[in-house]
């Protein structure tokens, strides 16, 4: 019996290995709490980035920073003025791609007066342009528009929409509408433009500056 127990004992043991909670790509290079943070584009302040957290991940293919948590934006122009204010639920920064993904509850009121809301929104980098593919809504001194497919300038300083409805001034109706409020009145008919497909890799012109929350 002793003998047996010994050789028993001299067993190897196997080790029970439970399988990685995570896989890799998902893990993040950097994770911030608590963000206020100053963001330059080619070496000119544009953006200010307020979050309560920030993940940059470069394993993901496309690389990008995930904002879980929230997103609060402000759009400088190069005198470093307030062009836009930009909140949303969630937000993804394709940095390669240089576009911005943002979703839930997005709301941008800028300079003019303009209010947008949708539950949708992608900013392009490279383009210039916004874009949106669910109901939005905009809000001008002068009028209301809303609508399923939404493009916009950066500065959304000209903008379509289609398959819309809204409320519009008289002198808009009885044909002395500028250019502009013309091309905003897109037919119900129009077809939209196909997403734009991803941008060939480049190096990424974007630097961070922190700052103390």
């Amino acid at each position: 019996m002793l003998l047996l127990v010994v050789l028993g004992s001299c067993e190897d043991r196997k080790e029970h290995t439970a399988p990685a909670i995570r896989e890799r790509d998902s893990v993040s290079m950097m994770t911030s709490y608590g963000v206020n943070t100053l963001i330059s584009d080619s070496g000119v302040i544009r953006y200010k980035i307020v979050t309560e957290r920030w993940d940059v991940n470069t394993v993901k293919q496309p690389t990008r920073w995930t904002f879980e948590r929230g997103i609060f934006l402000e759009q400088f122009d190069e005198q470093f003025h307030v062009e836009a204010y930009i909140n949303a639920d969630t937000a993804w920064y394709y940095d390669q791609l240089k576009l911005w993904e943002l979703r839930g509850r997005v709301h941008i009121r800028n300079v003019n007066g303009l209010v947008f809301d949708s539950e949708e929104l992608f900013w392009d980098g490279i383009k210039h342009e916004f874009y949106s593919y669910k109901f939005s809504k905009v809000v001008t001194p002068e009028r209301t528009m809303q609508g399923t497919y939404f493009r916009s300038d950066e500065h959304m300083a000209h903008y379509e929409i289609t398959n819309s409805v809204g409320s519009f001034m008289a002198e808009d109706i009885d044909g002395s509408q500028s250019s502009d409020t013309a091309q905003q009145q897109k037919d119900s008919t129009q077809v939209a433009p196909p997403v734009r497909q991803a941008a060939t890799r480049h190096k990424a012109t974007q630097k961070s500056i922190f700052t103390t929350p």
